[in-house]
Parts: C-alpha cells; sequence; structure tokens
C-alpha cells in the first residue's frame, strides 16, 4: 500500500485535507457530530448469480467463500476508486485515512452467544482471494471461546473498573482522540477507528437495521447486510421468475461527500456485487484522494495488515 510522508497538520492515521471546497471546511463546524450528520441509504441487491458464483469457487479455488466476503470486497475495491468514501472528520477537520481496514463482529464458537469484534487491514490491490484469506485468518485466530483479541482485553480492563473511572478514562480518550494524540496501541485495536464497519444480521436471519455510526472514532460508514429472500418478478418476456434477494442498509457521514458522490459510489459496489468476477484481479488503478496537497510529500509502500491486525 502507498503511504505519504506526513506534514504539519496530518494525524498519525490520516492526512489533513485542504484542498477541498470552501463549504466542506464550513459543514463540520455546523454538523459538529456524527449523529447529526447521518444520511441513509437503502439497496435491494440481486444475488441470483452472486450466489451460484459463491458455490462455485467456495467449492474450488477460493476455500471458505462466503456472501460477506464478495460484500467487503466490493466495498474495499470501491474504496479504492473512490476515495472519499475512506475520510473522516475529527475536530471540524477533514482527513484522507491513510490505511485501509473493516472492523465487523463475529460469533464465538460456544453456547453463550459471544461476540468478538474484529479489526482487518486490506490492500487497494487485494483480490477477492485476498480478502477471503486475510480475513479467515484473523477470524480463525478469535473463533474459539477462550481466545481474546486486543479489543476483548482493552473492553475486560475497562469494564473491571468503577464506572466514574471508566467514564473519566474514556472522556480522556475522547479528548487525546481529538487532538490526534491517542495512543497508536489504543487506535489499533478500537473498533470504532475504522474505514467501514459492517454488521452482517443475515446470519441472524433477519433484515437489516440502519445502524448509527458511533462519535467515538474515526468510522464514517456502517454496512449491515440482511437476511437473504426469494421474490417472484416478471422478466422481460412477462414470464414470473425466481430471484433472490438481500437488502444491505447504509448509515454514512454527509460531511465526507456529498450524496452524488454517495449514490455513484453505491452504484458501483452494487455492480461489484453483481459482477464479482471483477474482483478476481487487482484493480487497474488506485484513486488518490485530489483533497491531499501533495507538494512536499514524498511516497512509500508499507506491508499491510501487522499494523492494525488484532
Amino acid at each position: 500500500m502507498i503511504k505519504y510522508t506526513r506534514k504539519f497538520g496530518d494525524r498519525y492515521d490520516g492526512y489533513r485535507l485542504k484542498n477541498i471546497d470552501p463549504f466542506s471546511f464550513i459543514v463540520p463546524h455546523v454538523m459538529k457530530y456524527r449523529a447529526d450528520s447521518q444520511v441513509y441509504f437503502t439497496n435491494e441487491l440481486d444475488i441470483t448469480e452472486l450466489e451460484a458464483f459463491v458455490r462455485e469457487h467456495a467449492n474450488s479455488d477460493i476455500p471458505g467463500l462466503k456472501m460477506y466476503h464478495v460484500i467487503i470486497a466490493a466495498a474495499m475495491r470501491t474504496y479504492a476508486l473512490r476515495p472519499y468514501l475512506n475520510r473522516f472528520v475529527m475536530h471540524g477537520k477533514l482527513f484522507q485515512r491513510n490505511h485501509l481496514c473493516v472492523s465487523m463482529a463475529i460469533k464465538r464458537r460456544s453456547d453463550k452467544e459471544e461476540t468478538t469484534t474484529l479489526k482487518v487491514a486490506f490492500d487497494h490491490k487485494d483480490t477477492l482471494k485476498d480478502v477471503v484469506d486475510k480475513f479467515n485468518r484473523i477470524v480463525e485466530l478469535n473463533k474459539e471461546e477462550l481466545n481474546e483479541n486486543g479489543t476483548d482485553k482493552v473492553a475486560k480492563l475497562l469494564g473491571s473498573l468503577p464506572s466514574w473511572l471508566v467514564r473519566g478514562a474514556i472522556n480522556f480518550l475522547w479528548w487525546l482522540d481529538k487532538h490526534g494524540k491517542m495512543p497508536k496501541i489504543i487506535n489499533k485495536v478500537s473498533p470504532f477507528h475504522t474505514g467501514l464497519f459492517i454488521t452482517n444480521m443475515g446470519s441472524l436471519g433477519i433484515p437489516p437495521v440502519y445502524h448509527h455510526i458511533y462519535d467515538f472514532g474515526t468510522t464514517s460508514v456502517f454496512v449491515a447486510m440482511g437476511n437473504k429472500t426469494t421474490k417472484y418478478e416478471l422478466n422481460e418476456k412477462g414470464e414470473i421468475e425466481a430471484k433472490r434477494k438481500m437488502t444491505i442498509k447504509v448509515v454514512a457521514d454527509e460531511r465526507i461527500c456529498d450524496g452524488a458522490y454517495y449514490a455513484g459510489s453505491m452504484r458501483m459496489m452494487s455492480r461489484f456485487i453483481k459482477n464479482p468476477s471483477a474482483l478476481m484481479t487487482p484493480p487497474e488503478k488506485i484513486v488518490v484522494d485530489d483533497g491531499i496537497v501533495m507538494k512536499g510529500r514524498k511516497s512509500y509502500e508499507v506491508t499491510v495488515g501487522e499494523e492494525v491486525e488484532l
């Protein structure tokens, strides 16, 4: 993954965006919190061909392939081509995240209905197989009941403290984060500091909900996947045809980009989901956020994964 040297005003997790229109400077001060800035999208996906694709490749060249892997890979490819999605607002300023990662809750292998939250790092050039391999490797490490990742350990530590001390600790972390001084180890294990948060409600057999995005952290986009259903529709010949459908609901911070950009991004992601074979090869190009002032910056290649792997 290509990163750039830091300049004055940057954070350790993002580049300060200065080459943006005046309205983008003002909006984060008008809408100070993500709760004020949430916009909602719904998209019903035709997954008839996608289910066949998953069955075919899960039994051949991509063992362990699941539907949500394709959704994640489609999102990461969209982020590579639509970089505004990987922006975040902090303390009234707009930043481009200098890494690409996804947070997701998974269920442990136990009878206690316990879950844990993972944060997995990806590269803009990752293929669908890369996404499956990286995600499944970390999932397997965290599925067992006795395995605790960094998120679990921090939550357990805070949960053992008195309430007044927890409030003080969280408020202090919030203040540090606002000024770009939060310890990197906390950022590393925090699922709230991510480019995309996904929940798979379809695994519970229920429709998706509009899940809020958190004021704590830097998450700007939250995607909820729903259960799969069968609908009967008329095809072009006027015949009734069974179609497999799945609805996703998206809650996003409208301060990072406008509605037209979000709409175009949703259409692009839908095309990747409908045609997942396009995710089998790396993208032909990576689009860099034009809000980053490149003058005086040097680029360098980094190995993705270790810095935010739990």
